[in-house]
């Protein structure tokens, strides 16, 4: 699933910002539902086609910061792209700490702003495509090894042939966390080596 197949989902209450971001999103060619809060956006059934939440931090009733908490309760796993005026640091690192992809300051750079949308969408792409693989990989009477997200990006990209050095640079982490996260993706898997990883994918079509 392309990028443009994936909805951004645009959560702020001011009613001018909404439709300028959903404008902003057409003209790129992404596709874009707005809600004028959070528990708007909350009575909408989670999406079944993945995309990425832009969201206000500062809103009434319910912030940004706890509708990011209320998603992770639910299990719903969106990558959040957040909002904020001036003077929101504290917030920020929270938001980060929690695992939100990048913070926007307002007036906001619209060049930044989508290039943040389009690799979070990215991001969650390759990250469906490497829970894929698990699936089909792995035997059907025998679970399928749980990794985390980053593990899940890693090994796609492992299996798209990339080395080490490429990946981290892909990813933007650090050639060693490359190889801790490699070290671990073996483990899930009982094998000694990448090649057997590798191996192990080919031999099943993966």
């Amino acid at each position: 699933m392309t990028a443009g197949e994936r909805t951004v989902f645009i959560v702020d209450d001011d009613a001018d910002l909404r439709d300028a971001l959903a404008m902003l999103m057409r003209t790129v060619g992404l596709r874009s539902e707005a809600f004028a809060s959070a528990r708007e956006f909350l009575r909408r059934p989670p999406p079944a086609r993945g995309g990425c939440l832009v969201l206000d931090v500062r809103m009434p009733e319910m912030s940004g910061v706890e509708l990011q908490a209320e998603l992770h309760k639910r299990r719903v796993k969106l990558p959040i792209v957040f909002l904020s005026a001036h003077g929101d640091l504290p917030l920020a690192v929270k938001a980060m700490k929690d695992g939100a992809f990048d913070f926007i300051q307002k007036p906001l750079d619209q060049h930044r702003l989508v290039m943040a949308v389009m690799n979070a969408l990215n991001v969650e792409g390759t990250r469906d495509a490497a829970a894929e693989r698990e699936r089909r990989a792995a035997p059907a009477d025998a679970p399928a090894p749980t990794l985390s997200p980053r593990e899940r990006e890693v090994l796609e990209l492992l299996l798209r042939g990339q080395p080490s050095r490429e990946i981290a640079r892909a990813l933007n982490i650090g050639l060693k966390t490359v190889e801790f996260h490699r070290a671990n993706i073996r483990a899930k898997f009982g094998v000694t080596s990448t090649r057997e990883l590798l191996a192990r994918f080919a031999a099943r079509g993966a």
